[in-house]
């Protein structure tokens, strides 16, 4: 006598199980372009390492003599899995069974996934299509009743949903039309992918409908809409290229706060001067010129994974390697408002550094910023509260910072430029420029009874600007060690990875005294 039939029957369950919601839904699936729930965790993991949890649970039938007939299993995938050989957490949507929602869903496996990589330190990756296993109308027939959202039992689900962004880093990856409960999980992460057939929402086209909205699911939540809202980082064209974009985010990153972020080989010199920072920044101020080729120039070789490109476009913001540390870099953006902070700028620095402060990354400001944006629309916009916060953000940050200033630093904005009441490091560019706020404008009101005075009003404009600029030079402000040093800009990277090297020891493991606010 064994366990045989026991084990027979444990192999009958499991197959029924991975058939997932039958042939026709699996078709359907791939007639969309789209994998299904195994498929997508074995693209995203190391090959053959992934361990599911809780394969057969599901909503069983039995005919009349107790045997089991059929199994549907739950729409929530999950286990443990390898990405680069470092463990973490995946939790996934089965598309297939019952579109993700609730009428399908255990709402156990989703706790325990994020359980499992709050307790035990682990990365978790959750990959959303549908609403993440939340409600549809048709539960209330299903269950006899309707839910009250965030009762009993519903309230740590949600708990764990926001409190890992200050424990272990959480990817979101959209692979299909994501709504509601699963656009919430799908923004409370700290990186978050879509691919651009993908939509989010936080109700569908029907049900905006009803507001007299007609829209397409993308009109109403594209990824154009998404990705420039800032709902959502990133949008991809594959599946596989968004796979690629979260495993690649995870290498800069530890485990958990408990840990610090991973060193890697250095594979480029850190004494090397690029000639082109030399010519960059033009002598015109009022030209503009392209922040990202600086970047790459600066940190290692192809290190650099830029986050958030399609929201608060005056600041970029992203993740490299200086001699193989992990930094977090922001660099202003010219092109775009001439670098002010925008609102939606304001809200994309506090997220960053945010997560910067939360997993114990040193921050680098390549700066030039000519202050807040102005105008009507920057003050419907509460520029200056968001503004406020971003500044606020800055200062509670304790990891090491070093800003280089490469061109504009002006008023409020240009005063947060490094966390206030610590040391930090601080170079400027020979082409630096600050002050409390821009001659342009500025000369015309100081000086408005001078100049209308003047035979040629315009060439006492010109007299007066040029006296001030001559005043403005950053070597005068160097005299009194208001800017510490002035350096030739192709001393950049040395000077950059010299700083790594002192923050190194400086960085500590540990919770930090705030978490992340996605």
């Amino acid at each position: 006598m064994n366990w045989q039939p026991e084990l027979d029957e444990l192999r009958t369950r499991e197959e029924l199980a991975r058939r997932m919601g039958g042939p026709e839904k699996v078709a359907r699936q791939h007639a969309g372009g789209r994998l299904t729930v195994r498929e997508r965790i074995g693209r995203l993991l190391d090959p053959d390492s992934f361990h599911e949890l809780g394969l057969i649970a599901g909503r069983a039938e039995y005919d009349d003599n107790g045997q089991l007939r059929d199994l549907t299993p739950s729409n929530s995938v999950f286990g443990r899995g390898r990405i680069d050989g470092r463990t973490v957490v995946v939790v996934a949507d089965d598309f297939t069974v019952r579109g993700g929602s609730a009428d399908a869903t255990i709402k156990e496996k989703v706790l325990m996934a994020e359980q499992m990589a709050n307790q035990f330190h682990l990365p978790i990756v959750r990959v959303i299509e549908g609403s993440g296993g939340g409600g549809s109308v048709k539960t209330i027939e299903t269950r006899g009743r309707a839910n009250l959202p965030g009762g009993v039992g519903g309230t740590i689900a949600y708990h764990f949903t926001t409190a890992n962004l200050g424990v272990v880093p959480v990817v979101g990856l959209g692979l299909g039309s994501v709504a509601g409960l699963g656009a919430a999980r799908l923004a409370a992460s700290h990186y978050s992918v879509m691919t651009k057939s993908s939509a989010m929402f936080v109700a569908g086209p029907p049900v905006v409908a009803r507001l007299g909205q007609s829209l397409g699911k993308q009109e109403l939540g594209g990824w154009q809409i998404q990705t420039r809202s800032g709902a959502v980082d990133h949008a991809t064209d594959t599946e596989e290229e968004a796979f690629a974009a979260a495993r690649r985010f995870l290498s800069y990153l530890p485990n958990s706060v408990h840990e610090l972020p991973p060193v890697t080989e250095a594979t480029d010199d850190p004494a090397r001067r690029d000639e082109m920072l030399m010519h960059v920044i033009p002598r015109d101020r009022r030209k503009v010129y392209k922040v990202r080729p600086i970047v790459e120039s600066v940190v290692d070789r192809g290190s650099f994974f830029e986050m958030g490109s399609q929201f608060g476009r005056s600041i970029v913001t992203g993740l490299a390697r200086l001699e193989g540390r992990p930094v977090a870099v922001m660099a202003s953006d010219p092109y775009h408002y001439g670098g002010a902070w925008t609102a939606d700028a304001c809200a994309k620095i506090v997220r960053f550094v945010d997560l910067a402060e939360t997993f114990h990354l040193p921050v680098v400001y390549l700066m030039d910023c000519p202050g807040f944006l102005i105008g009507l629309e920057a003050e419907k916009a509460a520029t200056i509260r968001l503004g406020v916060r971003a500044m606020t953000a800055i200062n509670q940050t304790s990891v090491p910072w070093c800003t280089i200033i490469m061109r504009n630093s002006f008023g409020v904005a240009g005063a947060a430029h490094q966390p206030a009441g610590r040391l930090s490091l601080r170079y400027a560019w020979l082409s630096a420029y600050w002050g409390s706020l821009p001659l342009e404008g500025g000369i015309e009101a100081a000086y408005r009874a001078e100049i209308d005075a003047a035979p040629d009003p315009a060439a006492k404009l010109r007299e007066i600007e040029d006296r001030l600029n001559k005043l403005r030079s950053p070597f005068r402000t160097a005299e009194t060690f208001w800017v510490e040093e002035i350096i030739d800009p192709r001393q950049t990277r040395p000077l950059l990875c010299d700083f790594a090297r002192l923050a190194a020891p400086l960085l500590k493991p540990g919770l930090s005294s705030f978490a992340m606010r996605p």
